[in-house]
């Protein structure tokens, strides 16, 4: 393969390695939210975003292909947002972000 193919390979791997890390790291704040919210008196169906954004992550079927993650980014992100909002209506203090 010439030089600027494997240019571009790397910066693809690159690219994909920093959109998994992206996702991760949005996975891991989602746990913590959620945690905050498992017996803070939030409804049931505000807890129901948690497991249906963790089910976007681990299916097949997105509305962009898995290679990027930028859908899955998102769902997490407005999970994230939403689970942080039903605490903030439920009264429970925010944690202090690690």
């Amino acid at each position: 393969m010439s030089s600027e193919l494997w240019v571009l390979v790397s910066l693809l791997a690159v690219l994909v390695t920093a959109m998994a890390v992206a996702a991760a790291v949005v996975a891991v704040r989602l746990f913590r939210a959620r945690r905050l919210l498992r017996d803070a008196g939030v409804p049931e169906n505000k807890k129901i975003i948690f497991w249906g954004a963790l089910l976007y992550l681990v299916s097949p079927v997105d509305l962009v292909p898995d290679p990027v993650y930028l859908d899955d980014i998102g769902i997490l992100l407005l999970a994230l947002r939403s689970l942080h909002k039903a605490a903030a209506d439920a009264g429970v203090p925010r944690a202090p972000d690690r």
